[in-house]
C-alpha cells in the first residue's frame, strides 16, 4: 500500500479475486463507432506486453555492474570532479582505474 493513500482498503489479493469474479455482463462491449474505444485484439495485447517487457528495467545490465557504496572523499577531490560537470562520477571511476593500472605496472 502507498503511504498516505486511503483510496482502497482492499489488499492486492482481494482486488485480484474481485476482478476474477466480475460477471460477464460487466464486460465492455464496443459499439463499433469510436475506434479509440475499440478493445485491443489478443495479438495487440501480446505485442504491447512484449514491448513493455523489452523496455522494462531501464538500461541493459552490464556484465560487471557498478555497486553503490558509501565512501568519504576530501572536499578538494569532490569539488574538482564535480566541477567537470555531468558524468563526474564516471570520470572519478576512470581515474581510480587508471591509478590501479599504474600500480600493476
Amino acid at each position: 500500500t502507498m503511504s498516505g493513500s486511503k483510496t482502497n482498503s482492499m489488499t492486492p489479493e482481494q482486488i485480484k479475486e474481485a476482478v476474477r469474479n466480475l460477471p460477464s455482463e460487466a464486460d465492455f462491449v464496443w459499439d463499433g463507432q469510436d475506434e479509440d474505444d475499440r478493445p485491443a485484439t489478443p495479438e495487440e495485447l501480446q505485442a504491447a506486453l512484449e514491448e513493455y517487457r523489452r523496455r522494462k528495467g531501464g538500461r541493459p545490465r552490464k556484465g560487471k555492474p557498478k555497486r553503490l557504496v558509501s565512501i568519504r572523499f576530501s572536499q578538494e577531490v569532490l569539488e574538482y570532479f564535480r566541477a567537470t560537470g555531468p558524468g563526474w562520477q564516471t570520470r572519478m571511476d576512470e581515474a581510480l582505474k587508471e591509478w590501479i593500472r599504474s600500480q600493476r605496472e
